[in-house]
Protein backbone atom coordinates (compact mmCIF):
# COMPACT_ATOMS: atom_id res chain seq x y z
CA UNK A 1 0.00 0.00 0.00
CA UNK A 2 0.97 3.71 -0.38
CA UNK A 3 3.50 5.05 2.35
CA UNK A 4 4.86 8.12 3.02
CA UNK A 5 7.05 8.61 5.67
CA UNK A 6 8.49 12.44 6.60
CA UNK A 7 11.47 12.98 8.80
CA UNK A 8 13.75 15.98 9.53
CA UNK A 9 12.00 18.17 11.59
CA UNK A 10 12.52 19.90 15.34
CA UNK A 11 13.05 22.68 16.91
CA UNK A 12 15.30 25.58 15.29
CA UNK A 13 15.93 29.03 15.76
CA UNK A 14 14.65 32.18 13.52
CA UNK A 15 16.47 32.60 10.58
CA UNK A 16 17.72 28.77 10.92
CA UNK A 17 17.33 25.96 8.31
CA UNK A 18 16.19 22.77 8.22
CA UNK A 19 15.45 19.87 5.57
CA UNK A 20 12.24 17.33 5.62
CA UNK A 21 12.92 13.66 3.70
CA UNK A 22 9.90 12.59 2.63
CA UNK A 23 10.30 8.72 1.80
CA UNK A 24 8.18 6.65 -0.45
CA UNK A 25 6.36 3.60 -1.34
CA UNK A 26 4.11 1.47 -2.66
CA UNK A 27 3.05 3.39 -5.79
CA UNK A 28 4.80 4.92 -9.08
CA UNK A 29 6.53 7.82 -7.57
CA UNK A 30 8.06 8.93 -10.61
CA UNK A 31 4.52 9.41 -12.47
CA UNK A 32 3.50 11.40 -9.54
CA UNK A 33 3.58 15.57 -8.56
CA UNK A 34 4.30 15.49 -4.94
CA UNK A 35 3.50 18.47 -2.57
CA UNK A 36 4.22 19.45 0.84
CA UNK A 37 1.62 20.79 3.17
CA UNK A 38 1.41 22.46 6.66
CA UNK A 39 -0.65 22.83 9.76
CA UNK A 40 0.11 25.30 11.89
CA UNK A 41 -1.47 25.16 15.26
CA UNK A 42 -5.72 25.63 15.56
CA UNK A 43 -5.15 26.52 11.60
CA UNK A 44 -6.59 24.29 8.72
CA UNK A 45 -4.05 22.33 6.19
CA UNK A 46 -1.78 24.64 3.67
CA UNK A 47 -0.30 23.76 0.70
CA UNK A 48 3.00 24.95 0.54
CA UNK A 49 5.37 23.63 -2.33
CA UNK A 50 4.73 20.70 -5.39
CA UNK A 51 7.02 19.35 -7.79
CA UNK A 52 5.79 17.47 -10.93
CA UNK A 53 6.94 14.72 -12.35
CA UNK A 54 8.65 16.97 -14.84
CA UNK A 55 11.19 19.00 -11.80
CA UNK A 56 9.04 21.88 -12.69
CA UNK A 57 8.06 23.53 -9.16
CA UNK A 58 5.52 25.72 -7.62
CA UNK A 59 5.75 27.57 -4.10
CA UNK A 60 2.98 29.37 -2.34
CA UNK A 61 4.04 32.64 -1.96
CA UNK A 62 4.24 32.86 2.08
CA UNK A 63 7.15 30.62 1.26
CA UNK A 64 8.54 31.60 -2.02
CA UNK A 65 12.16 32.39 -1.61
CA UNK A 66 13.06 30.75 1.35
CA UNK A 67 12.04 26.83 0.66
CA UNK A 68 13.68 24.49 -2.17
CA UNK A 69 11.20 21.35 -2.85
CA UNK A 70 13.42 18.24 -4.80
CA UNK A 71 12.81 14.96 -6.17
CA UNK A 72 15.28 11.74 -6.67
CA UNK A 73 13.48 9.31 -8.22
CA UNK A 74 16.23 6.67 -7.90
CA UNK A 75 15.09 6.70 -4.15
CA UNK A 76 11.23 7.46 -4.54
CA UNK A 77 11.97 10.16 -2.03
CA UNK A 78 11.50 13.87 -2.41
CA UNK A 79 12.78 16.90 -0.37
CA UNK A 80 12.00 20.67 1.61
CA UNK A 81 14.35 22.63 2.08
CA UNK A 82 13.88 25.16 4.22
CA UNK A 83 16.00 28.34 4.68
CA UNK A 84 15.44 31.74 6.64
CA UNK A 85 12.70 29.88 8.80
CA UNK A 86 9.97 32.63 10.47
CA UNK A 87 8.15 31.56 13.74
CA UNK A 88 5.35 31.59 11.16
CA UNK A 89 6.96 28.40 9.77
CA UNK A 90 6.02 26.42 12.81
CA UNK A 91 3.92 23.54 12.14
CA UNK A 92 3.78 19.81 11.23
CA UNK A 93 4.17 19.54 7.93
CA UNK A 94 3.27 16.57 5.83
CA UNK A 95 4.21 15.17 2.65
CA UNK A 96 1.18 14.34 0.20
CA UNK A 97 0.32 12.83 -2.50
CA UNK A 98 -1.40 15.00 -4.84
CA UNK A 99 -0.90 18.96 -6.16
CA UNK A 100 -2.16 21.88 -5.11
CA UNK A 101 -5.92 21.42 -6.34
CA UNK A 102 -6.41 18.10 -4.57
CA UNK A 103 -3.84 18.33 -1.36
CA UNK A 104 -6.45 18.78 1.29
CA UNK A 105 -8.16 15.20 0.36
CA UNK A 106 -4.77 13.15 -1.10
CA UNK A 107 -3.19 10.80 0.88
CA UNK A 108 -0.54 12.57 3.57
CA UNK A 109 2.08 10.93 5.79
CA UNK A 110 1.99 11.32 9.56
CA UNK A 111 3.62 14.37 9.58
CA UNK A 112 6.58 16.07 11.37
CA UNK A 113 7.00 18.96 13.61
CA UNK A 114 8.90 22.11 13.14
CA UNK A 115 9.02 24.69 15.33
CA UNK A 116 10.67 27.91 14.89
CA UNK A 117 11.57 29.61 17.98
CA UNK A 118 14.42 31.87 19.84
Amino acid sequence: QVQLVESGGGLVQPGGSLRLSCATSGFKFAFNVMTWARQAPGKGLEWVSSINRDFTTTYANSVKGRFTISRDNAKNSYYLQMNSLKPEDTGVYYCVLGDSGSYRTAIRGQGTQVTVSS
